[in-house]
This record gives C-alpha cells, structure tokens and sequence, in this order.
C-alpha cells in the first residue's frame, strides 16, 4: 500500500504573496489580518486534498543565516518588512499551531533549506513530497518523487513541468539561478545574462556552470544575441558566478533529526482556534467552529467547546446550559392561546415578531405571530399556514382581536427585531393593528452601540453577542426559484423557526441593553432618536409617494431616442459597432485602437474604464470617453427610475413606497431601497424630470422643506471660528463671503466663478479634499489649490483648529461622537498603512458634521409627526431624502403647514448658528424643491 505523499509549506513565500496579492483586510481595531487568512485559506484547502499525508508548514527564523557570511550584500535590496505584515506574522504562527499543523523555525538556515532537507529525506525513503510554493528556486527540488504546487495559481510541476516552464531540468536550475542572478535576494549572477541568455548557454553547451567554464570557447557560436563578447563576461565574473551558485544552492543536510511520520498533523486545539478568530475576527470560521461545538454539546455539556469570543459569555455560562432546555410551542388551540395572552399582558416586556409571505411589508400577508416573554421560553402562534394536510389553526381575524388591546397600548413595552418592519405588517393586516409602545428594537441597539462592529440582522447578532447559531430561513424554506413561502411550511419546521425570532429578540435585547447603559450617551441616542423614529419611519413607508406611470414611460421612450442617438455617436468616433455595455469592448475601442492614454488599471492589469476614469479622459477633451459618460447616465436613469418606478406601484395604494434604513450608514444616515431615492440626480434636466412625475394627488400640494448648508453650519459651530460665526449669523452668502476671504477680494467683487470655486473649497475641505483634488474640480494648477487652501485656513483658523483637534481625539479614543452623543468607531485609525490611517483621519473630521446633521433630520422628522398627529390636519409626510422632507398637503393648508414645519425643522437642534429651512411648493417635487 502506497505512502501518502509528505506535504511542506513554504509559510514565508506564501505570507509575503498572501500580503501583497489579496485585498486588504483589517479588523474592527485597525489590525491587518488579510495575510493570516490567506495563508490559512490555503492550508485549509491543502489539507483537504492530502487528508493522510504528513504535513510540515516551515516558515523563516529571525536573524540571519550562512548565506549572510558568505556574502554581507546577500538580500540587502529586499525592503525590511512592512510594519502590517510583521504584525501579522505572530497571530498566523500561532493559527497554524492551534489548526495542528507541525511548525518548524529553524536558526542560521532559511525555510527553503528546511523544506530541501526533509524533501531529500522522504525522497530518499522512495516517498512522494509534494512542495507547495510560489517560489521559483524550489524547482532545483524537483526529481520523481518530488513535485511543486502553487497553491495560488494552482500550477503544478514535476520534472516534465519544470522543463517546459524553464526550459532547462530540475538539475540546472542552480546553474540557471547563478547566471542570471536574482534581484529580490541580490544574487549578483552576472551581469547582461538574464533568463533567455542564461537558457541558451545551460542547452547549447550541455551542462551546468563547470561544463560552460570549460568550453567557454564554444560560447560564441551560439545563436545567442551578444554572443561573441560573452565568453569574456563570463570569465571576467567567473567568481561571481559560483558565489551565486553557492547562494542559490538549497542545502539538503540541515541537522533536523526529525522523523517524517511524526509530522503527522494532530487534534486542532478549539479553544485556541476560537480566540485566536474572535480577536482576528475571522467571524465565518469562528461560525464553522461553533456550529462543531454544537453538535458535541449534549454529549459533553461541561466543556462541549463553546469557545470564548469578543463580547460572548465564556464556556459553562448560565445562558449556554439554559439552552439546552429552551422551551418553544406552537399553539394550535384556544386555551393556550388564552394562557399565553395572559402571560404577556402580566409581562413588564415582552418580544414579539411576525411571520409573513414576503419581505416587502406592503405587500407581505401575515402568516403567523411569536412572542417571547422569558429567555429560553417562547410561542408561535400559526394563523394562515396553507400546506396539504396543515393541521387546523386558530382564526387569524380572532387573534389579531384578541392582540390588538396588547399591541396597541403604549403603556405596554416590547421589543422587537427591525420592529418596522412588523409594524407595517400589522397595519396592514385583516384586522389592522396600530402598534404602538415598541420601547426597543434589538437591530438599533446594535447600531446604536457599534454601527460598525457587525451586520445588524437578528443572525449576525446572535452569533456575536450570544454564541447562538440561529436557525436559518434557508434551512427550513430551500433557495433559489424553488425556495417556500412561509405558508408553504410545515408547522414542525416553522413553529421552532418563529418561536426562536421571538426568544433571541428577548435575549439581545437584554444583553444589548445592558451594554448601551453603561454608556449612558449611547443610550440616550437609541431611546432619544431611533426608537422615536421608527414608527415615524413606518408611517411615511405606507403613506408612500403619488407618481406619474404616463409620464415616466414618455421620459423613459425619449431617454432610449438619446441613448440611441449618443450609440450612433459613439461609432462613429469609434470607427465601429461595438457594445457600449461591455468594458472589455470599451477598453479595446480606447486603448488599442485609438491609443488613448491608460490612466488605470483593473486589479486584473487590464486599462480600467471606470467612471472615474473617464471623467479624466473626458476633461483632456477626447470626445468618446465624454459620449459613453453620457450614455451611461442616461441608460442608468432609464433601467432604475423610468422604467423601473411604474413596476413598483403597489396596486393595493397605487402609490410607490420606498423602504426606509436605519441601520446601515455608519454616520446615521437614513438610506432607502425599492426604489432608492437617494440617488436621483438633481443637477441635470434628466434627473429634475424624474423628480417631477412624483406628484401631489388631487387636491393637494408637495411642500418639500430643505436644511440650507446644513453641514456647513454644522462645522461652523463645532469650529467656533469667528468667521463662519459672523457669516452665518448675519445672513451671509457664505461661499461668497468665503471667495471675498480666499481671493482677497471685497465681497461685491466676487465674481460667480469664484463663488463656485468658495463653494469647492468649503464642501471639499469637509470631505478632505486634497489641494490635487480641488485643482481638479475648479480647473486651477495644484500650487494654486493649495495657496487657496492655506489662505483658507488663515482666514478660518477655527476650522484648522477642529481638524487637528478631531484627529487627536479620534486617535485617542478609535472614535469620534456628534453633538447627540452617537459614536462612528474608526478601525483602521491607528493603521500602520498610512493610506488607510489618513482615509480613517478624513472620516473622523466629515463624521460629526454628517452624524450630526442625520441626527437633526431624524429629531425633526419625529417632531413633524408629533404636530401632524396632534393638529389633525390633512397633510402627511412622504419622502425623506438627504437634508430634505416632502410632504403631501391639502390645499388651502398650505401655509400653515409651511411655516410650522419650517419652525420644527429650525427648532431640531440648538447651534450657535441659525439653522436655516428653505420650503417650496408645486404640483410635484421638482418644482416644490
């Protein structure tokens, strides 16, 4: 019976490609991981091809090696190593250690010599080694036991291999390597031989370097360019050459004294494992080691290997036993229906969730509801679960009679999971239930706490925050075109499914809550701005928006005309058809064809047609970049909005709604989907077309209510500069006032040209522009740019001074806070990269601005609706898009509703500046904006 193959991992060559050839990857506190993961990636994926082989993972030892002494320049070209990836080495050593994996370090010799040893002693002992490697100079190693792979590129070569690679065999390779040298470890070799020549002279004499030396005679008749002054190089460095073929060689006889069946990889140690990825957060595999331990808990529940982790309870805690013993029920009859209702109305808190046919709460029927009011302990009420042989349930309309008392009293406290979502369902449902008293949703919590820390659905929080591995939607419901409505499923599978949302919601909102207090800002923000807002949020999702379908398929028939027209366009400065939708069409019509100049490159090395890319073509006036630019905008605007917006009118309102975010800006900021509304453009004439066909219905009006220079009044009052102050405060054109500052001008000379450049410099030194960046934008040279900018900052010192102050502070505490008190955390902001740390410098300055200006909209949002619920006025707030409310108003009210919505959006925050309210009203949103 045939050895399994013995394995040896050149550890160094892969961490050094690992760093330099994946994406960078960092943890929450800014350490970089991405080299660890991908080595460990390809130990995973090695060890699963060779399951019995015995394996060594041999990385360099610190300090130097023989090769040093034989030559003191021996790598002196080789930068040292890059603060981010010596940091890295240390956790991947001991990830290698915990997988089971055999480490070897060994003193004054290199990994290569390490692996050469044990391949010549397996090979020696007639066994197959398999080297896995990126490294070239192992080739010397090959022979027919002796094979290497690239596990990156997944070459593989035997002798054959390295031939048809090199053109030489494994046998030359050292001969091959001291002619030619090599840069990256300073082998000189000698010099004007490289790779062809070096090939020519091992094939056309015969040999290797003794065989060449003593023929040197025979080296001027090969067909070899610079052949006949060859032979007079090779004798001039002669004795380069063979210290070159010293430093090449791979030694064969480090003292190891170690038996290759002893490398055989043992028991990966857990409980190191899981500390080791919970600090790397490495959280898939942290996942993988948890969903393992599961399955061996019942078998040993004092130590079942439930790791600790960042932010989870330790192994044996309270909730882990407790667990094991969860109590989940389906209520199929009356009586404990009846017990259940009586258990939550004595509840002080109590969770709850629906189940329902569709993840647009518009559209979703109600399926069924799950409570929780203990952790561990929970009920699924089914009420339209509609499957071949579903057993008999409760009447739907009964039970949301009974819950609606329950739901609807504020007085009631309850909790829930993107409890909006339920929200709408409910009001929506047979029987509408206006839920009201949701006093904590568990998805807040969590972006309250840390809006960066993790992903905020209920399975990523309870992976994290308490070590529980969720039942998956999938799990029960398949994927794909055949995946199952949740009235398709089976009660055995759907009553432990939804019982579970309510159990886990109850048992985040527990721990999340306790750590929200012990920051009472952070507490404050949740209970103060996002709690409020949600059913604000759920009201303005089911108002939705009126808009135009006839109007839109006009705008979207004259969109495809141009986009036709720009095609013809584009041909014919192309000199031919090809696919404007295809980059690699594109890059081919731009580069090769008409030689345009390659600004970029695509991670694969191909010229890059990117937007940006482009717009910089565009700019040096070469006319087909500028067409497809245009063609894209357009094609952009017709597949999202002019066709897309009449495919989402719901048929039930007749009306489009959009769904709101919470949860998913880092700086607070409210996003949208189906359709996004964010995004449409409103500078151009096309975008302000889309904006009209969102019109006020009959009878009424749109008042779209804006914040004026919201950020800008922001900076001015976190600044404390006299300046801002005095502009602002007085009523000032600011840009105007700051183009009179910059370009020393009077305030009545400034022109519109340099207001639009004062413009630049005041919304681009918020976002960090560069004095490259802004060059860029007002069309002037960079000595320029900076000059503006430095006069800027003596002008406005007080800006100067925040930003120094904020990145000390940001540097100091990893986080910056808006005025109300919410944290953006910055990871990467003691980054030894020192692109990363500035990107990382730039976002703590623009993150109070932004943060706090979403935190005013939000406060405002909730006050408008507090006055429109109190007044009783018909009017209702539609669409919330970046600083701006829209509002659907009955005519003849108007006026009123202007200038109390005018005050409330005012009277948001308290600044050392006004906070400025542009209203406008239309028959639809681009003329009311």
């Amino acid at each position: 019976m045939s050895q399994a193959p013995l394995v040896l991992v050149d550890g160094s060559s892969y961490l050094y490609r690992a760093f330099h050839a994946l994406p960078p990857l960092a943890t929450s506190k800014g350490m970089q991981t991405g080299a660890v993961k991908g080595v460990l990636n390809m130990l995973k994926s090695l060890r699963k091809q060779y399951p019995d082989s015995p394996f060594a993972v041999v990385f360099d030892a610190k300090g130097g090696t023989f090769r040093d002494a034989i030559f003191a320049d021996y790598k002196a070209n080789r930068p040292p190593m890059p603060d981010d990836l010596r940091d890295q080495v240390e956790p991947l050593h001991a990830s290698v250690r915990a997988l089971g994996f055999p480490l070897l370090c060994v003193e004054g010799v290199e990994a290569d010599d390490v692996i050469g040893t044990l391949a010549r002693q397996a090979a020696g002992e007639k066994r197959d080694v398999v080297i896995s490697t990126g490294d070239k100079d192992m080739a010397q190693l090959v022979c027919p036991h002796v094979t290497l792979v690239n596990t990156m590129t997944g070459l593989v070569m035997d002798p054959a291999g390295v031939v048809e690679k090199f053109g030489i065999g494994p046998e030359l390779i050292i001969d091959y390597l001291a002619l030619m040298g090599d840069k990256i470890d300073n082998i000189p070799g000698v010099p004007g031989v490289g790779e062809k020549t070096a090939v020519g002279l091992l094939a056309g004499i015969g040999g290797g370097l003794d065989v060449i030396y003593a023929n040197l005679g025979k080296v001027a008749e090969l067909p070899l360019r610079g052949a006949k002054s060859l032979a007079a190089k090779l004798e001039e460095h002669k004795e380069m050459a063979y210290l070159s073929y010293e430093l090449a060689t791979i030694k064969l006889d480090v003292p190891l004294n170690i038996e290759i069946d002893s490398l055989h990889p043992g028991e990966p140690d857990r409980e190191a494992l899981a500390a080791l990825y919970g600090a790397l957060e490495f959280k898939s595999w942290l996942e993988d080691l948890q969903r393992e331990a599961k399955a061996r808990k019942l078998e040993q529940p004092a130590s079942g290997g439930l790791f600790d982790a960042p932010d989870v309870p330790p192994p044996g805690s309270d909730h882990l036993q407790a667990e094991v013993s969860q109590q989940y029920e389906t209520i199929l009859d009356q009586a404990r229906f009846d017990a259940w209702l009586k258990k939550l109305e004595a509840a002080e808190l109590f969770a709850f969730d629906t189940e329902t046919t569709s993840i647009n709460a518009q559209v979703a029927e109600l399926v069924g509801v799950s409570f929780a009011v203990t952790p561990f302990e929970a009920a699924y009420v089914p009420l339209a679960h509609s499957y071949m042989g579903v057993p008999a349930q409760l009447d739907r309309d009964a039970v949301l009679r009974a819950l609606k008392p329950l739901l609807e009293d504020p007085n009631k406290a309850k909790v829930g999971q993107h409890a909006k979502y339920d929200i709408n369902v409910l009001a929506n449902a047979p029987v509408p239930i206006e839920v009201r008293g949701v006093a904590f949703d568990t998805m807040l919590e969590s972006y309250a706490l840390d809006a960066t820390a993790t992903r905020h659905d209920m399975d990523s929080l309870a992976q994290r925050y308490l070590e529980h591995e969720t039942i998956r939607f999938e799990d029960i419901a398949g994927k794909g075109a055949k995946q199952l409505t949740f009235d398709q499923i089976s009660l055995e599978q759907a009553g432990p499914y939804a019982a579970e949302d309510a159990d886990v919601t109850l048992r985040l909102h527990r721990t999340l809550w306790d750590k929200l207090q012990a920051t009472p800002s952070l507490a404050g923000v949740l209970r103060d701005i996002e709690m409020p807002l949600v059913p604000v949020l759920a009201r303005i999702e089911r108002n939705g928006a009126l808009v135009d379908a006839n109007l839109l398929g006009r705008h979207s028939l004259e969109l495809g005309e141009k986009m036709v027209a720009l095609q013809r366009e584009a041909f014919e400065l192309a000199g031919e058809e090809f696919n404007l939708g295809s980059p690699k069409q594109l890059g081919t019509i731009l580069y090769e064809k008409l030689g345009l100049p390659v600004i970029s490159k695509t991670a694969t090395g191909q010229p890059s047609t990117a937007e940006a890319v482009l717009a910089e073509l565009a700019e040096q006036d070469y006319p087909l970049p500028k067409v497809i630019m245009q063609y894209r905008t357009l094609s952009k605007l017709k597949s999202t909005y002019t066709d897309r917006l009449p495919e989402q009118i719901n048929p039930r309102t007749g009306r489009i709604h959009t769904s709101y975010h919470q949860a998913v800006t880092a700086t607070g900021r409210l996003s949208s989907s189906d359709p996004n509304l964010q995004n449409i453009p409103i500078r151009t004439a096309e975008g302000r077309r889309i904006r009209q066909a969102f019109i006020a219905a009959p009878g009424y009006r749109l008042l779209a209510a804006d914040y004026s220079q919201i950020e800008l009044r922001i900076m001015a009052h976190l600044a404390q500069d006299e300046g801002l102050l005095h502009a602002f405060r007085n009523g000032l054109d600011v840009h105007r006032a700051t183009a009179a500052e910059v370009m020393g001008v009077s305030l009545e000379e400034v022109t519109n040209e340099q207001r639009r450049s004062a413009k630049a410099i005041n919304f681009g030194l918020i976002y960090g522009m560069s004095a490259f960046g802004l060059a860029k934008q007002i069309g002037v040279d960079r000595k320029q740019s900076q000059a503006y900018i430095d006069r800027y900052f003596t002008r406005y010192p007080g800006v100067l001074a925040y930003m120094e102050r904020t990145r000390e502070q940001a540097s100091d505490q990893g986080y910056v806070e808006t005025l109300f008190g919410r944290r953006l955390y910055l990871p990467e902001i003691h980054a030894k990269n020192q692109g990363l740390r500035k990107a990382a410098e730039r976002t703590a300055i623009n993150a109070p601005m932004q943060g706090t200006a979403a935190d005013i909209m939000k406060r405002a949002m909730v006050a408008v609706q507090a006055w429109l619920d109190e007044s009783g006025l018909d009017a209702r707030v539609i669409l919330q898009v970046h600083d701006e409310l829209v509002l659907e108003v009955r005519e003849g009210l108007v006026d009123a509703v202007r200038e109390k919505v005018r005050a409330l959006m005012s009277g948001a925050a308290t600044l050392d500046v006004p906070l400025l309210v542009e209203a406008g009203v239309g028959a639809n949103w681009d003329e009311a904006h």
